[in-house]
């Protein structure tokens, strides 16, 4: 059994083929404590959040989750995040690890246009994510409940466990139907230990990243950041402009009419060579764009990737070269995501 390194996510605890092959066939677990965490209270809450974030969140109700992005007044992403709605008055949100300061300084920097509202980090809280077909009956033993009703994007508090509460959320990072645990820190060992024992495979950085690349999800750091917007990385989806006071809306409206000139693709390497983060994309000798992210996919056995390239070479079934390493390698744009897990009839 791996031990809990409690902040420390290693890159693999045995391979990264096996910890990615755990998850999409059996049950992995994560420790994701490095994420951001932080509570949104007060009578005005949510108006707060909808200056913010990029969804309506006057459509959450207690209990129910969203993917969401964080943008800048010129419709840059500052960050992407998951948010729950807890009550009425209070919601958690989970920014990425290396933009959580970013996070929490962009909603101090609007606070004080609203009253009553208390922005704080949950410190005191860890983190862990268990991914994979297996998940929902190794949480339903350990805490003597039905995980299976569950529903994607909504979460629960579990109360099961003696002197401790657990908030389950269906939410994840893999492609896989899978769950992250929000757990006090006093506690987090003895749940990792239990899950390990009943199984569950503990993972790292490296497979959590080949994970999110077949299922076709960005990383804040590559595919998104402070200078692409919503509309070019694919995730206009996400974007409500229809709301008063929304800091991004006019940048973000503006873009939307105009339109962009690069778009974020996947794509499969042809041979075995294997794309990696900044390598050029060419076209005919000329250099169109670059990688965001690439690996192998043991999943599809073969190589992935996305990157960003003008719309006119964006089309399903292009072909444009990469440069790996001084060599052109052909690569064809595919649809996201790569892997799609098969759901039950």
């Amino acid at each position: 059994m791996a031990p809990f390194n409690g902040w420390e996510m290693p890159l693999q605890y045995s391979s990264i083929l096996d910890e990615t092959k755990a998850v999409r066939s059996n049950v992995g677990l994560f420790d994701v404590s490095h994420m951001g965490l932080l509570e949104i209270s007060g009578p005005k809450s949510d108006h707060l959040l909808n200056r913010i974030i990029s969804s309506d969140v006057t459509s959450l109700y207690s209990g129910k989750s969203r993917y969401t992005l964080i943008c800048n007044s010129d419709g840059g992403i500052i960050d992407d995040c998951i948010l729950y709605k807890l009550d009425n008055d209070r919601f958690l949100l989970i920014p990425n690890a290396a933009n959580t300061e970013r996070v929490f300084k962009w909603f101090a920097k609007w606070e004080s246009t609203e009253r009553d509202i208390n922005i704080r980090k949950k410190n005191q809280m860890s983190i862990l994510a268990l991914q994979g077909p297996a998940s929902p009956e190794v949480l339903s033993i350990l805490f003597g409940c039905n995980i299976h009703t569950l529903r994607p994007y909504h979460h629960a508090l579990i109360t099961e466990l003696p002197g401790s509460e657990v908030l389950v959320a269906r939410t994840g990072y893999t492609g896989e139907v899978g769950f992250e645990l929000l757990i006090p820190k006093t506690k987090v060992e003895e749940i990792w230990s239990s899950l390990t024992d009943a199984d569950a495979k503990p993972c790292g950085l490296g497979s959590r990243d080949v994970l999110r690349l077949e299922a076709g999800l960005p990383l804040h750091g590559n595919e998104i950041d402070d200078t692409i917007n919503p509309y070019e990385s694919n995730l206009g989806k996400f974007v409500n402009l229809k709301r008063p006071g929304y800091i991004a809306a006019d940048a973000l409206k503006r873009i939307h009419r105009e339109g962009t000139s690069n778009i974020l693709v996947g794509f499969t390497v042809v041979g075995r060579r294997i794309a990696r983060k900044g390598h050029l994309i060419t076209y005919n000798s000329h250099p169109i764009g670059s990688v965001t992210s690439g690996t192998y996919s043991p999943t599809l056995d073969t190589n992935i990737g996305m990157g960003y390239v003008p719309r006119s070479y964006a089309s399903y079934g292009f072909r444009f070269q990469i440069d790996i390493r001084g060599h052109s390698v052909d690569a064809e744009v595919t649809k996201m995501p790569f892997y799609s897990r098969k759901k039950p009839k």
